[in-house]
């Protein structure tokens, strides 16, 4: 793969999930939307593209569930990144003149005890990165970013607070997606992400997930979403330990197709853990 599309700008976490991974070795592409990443990625087969889609903070980011769930894209790999945010200002900015604190909506999320605590206002953007380029384009000295450290390097600003996340054990878990299977550079446990829908009846989640236990099967997660259009319905998105190449993997499966109304899977990648 020569490209990889993210969200955001650069300095942003999602291009620093990528280059955790690849390093150099590949171009690496920002976009403003989550949607348009997964453009991108429907649009060509041979496109890569990548998303965050929990934190250990703030939960599932439903949203790029939703996408992938909507497109035929298969994860190819997955990232756990660690986050840590810092107060980001102007050069030039007196910190005592900061009353408003902007930041992407899951980074905001990620600090709230630190924003209530200085009584700073929290205002959402769509990038962490893109904050910090909007303070220097726009000579901003009244605004504060939540963003990586390095970002204040990158685009020549200050940092006031380091670590100011709610919990400093704070992970992002991002996910590669290709419409292909792809070669990632990630040594580590092979999973399986599944989604399943079930009719509303005694006991079927039961019986769903007890094909698992009967193979001795370890699930990672497992995760109810409404299904749009039908309330009170739910989808069920299922991480497992496990390659579907493996036949007690593979089994599991087709036993819980048998039992549900729909099923599709993501795909079984390599998981990293990084620092």
């Amino acid at each position: 793969m020569r490209k990889i599309f993210y969200q955001g700008e650069p300095g942003c976490f999602s291009e620093i999930a990528i280059k955790k991974v690849f390093g150099d070795k590949v171009e690496r592409v920002g976009l403003r939307y989550f949607d348009e990443v997964m453009e991108k990625v429907t649009d060509d087969k041979e496109s890569v593209g990548i998303l965050p889609i929990e934190n250990t903070l703030i939960g599932k980011i439903s949203y790029n569930y939703d996408l992938m769930l909507e497109n035929p894209v298969q994860i190819i790999g997955e990232v756990k990144l660690s986050v840590h945010f810092s107060l980001i200002i102007h050069p030039q900015a007196n910190p005592e003149n900061i009353k408003e604190v902007w930041s992407h909506p899951a980074a905001l999320g990620q600090c709230k005890s630190f924003l209530s605590e200085n009584k700073y206002k929290p205002v959402s953007i769509y990038d962490t990165a893109g904050g910090a380029k909007y303070i220097i384009e726009k000579n901003r000295k009244d605004i504060g970013i939540l963003a990586d450290r390095n970002v204040a390097k990158r685009y020549g600003l200050k940092i006031i607070a380091e670590k100011v996340e709610d919990n400093e054990n704070n992970f992002t878990r991002f996910v590669f997606i290709s419409q292909k299977k792809k070669k990632v550079p990630i040594k580590g446990k092979t999973k399986t992400s599944i989604v399943f829908g079930v009719k509303n009846a005694p006991g079927v989640l039961f019986k769903c997930l007890s094909v698992f236990a009967l193979s001795n099967i370890n699930l990672c997660s497992i995760e109810s979403r409404p299904i749009k259009g039908k309330p009170w319905e739910y989808l069920f998105f299922v991480d497992f330990e496990g390659d579907m190449n493996d036949g007690n993997a593979a089994k599991s499966v087709d036993d819980l197709r048998e039992i549900v109304d729909y099923l599709k899977i993501f795909g079984s990648y390599n998981s990293v853990e990084v620092r």
